[in-house]
């Protein structure tokens, strides 16, 4: 028998109190079946969606990191770039575009461009893994 734990309510910005009210954020994308939301923040709008398109065709030049070693990136950087689109490079090579919806003290969540299956997927990802970003 597995014991009882209580769920406490929480408010996480850009998650809505899912049905329920158990205050707990969505899981999976947003509008995602049982415990998604409307996809919106307020009026049912629906900024949290992807992209109705592709990300632009060019890539954006990566500005010169100098003599500093590798620093996670600011949050409050990255959260200007929320809802536009944004191409990410990690810190193991890998570069994509991105379409942040959401911004916390340690991760960003959004829609991550997979250009071989041409379509935008939900992804999150750890803030200290992003080793630069432009948006524009």
């Amino acid at each position: 028998m597995y014991p009882y734990y209580r769920q406490l309510p929480i408010q996480i910005p850009g998650f809505p109190q899912s049905g329920g009210g158990t205050g707990f954020p969505p899981f999976g994308p947003p509008g995602s079946g049982p415990g998604g939301f409307d996809g919106g923040f307020g009026g049912g709008q629906a900024q949290s969606g992807p992209p109705s398109g592709p990300p632009p065709s060019g890539i954006p030049p990566e500005q010169g990191q100098g003599q500093f070693g590798v620093f996670a990136v600011d949050p409050g950087g990255i959260r200007g770039c929320l809802f536009r689109f944004t191409y990410v490079r990690l810190n193991n090579g890998n570069a994509f575009w991105y379409y942040p919806t959401f911004v916390g003290r340690n991760s960003v969540a959004g829609w991550r461009w997979r250009r071989n299956q041409f379509r935008w997927v939900y992804f999150g990802i750890d803030l200290n893994r992003i080793r630069s970003f432009s948006c524009s």
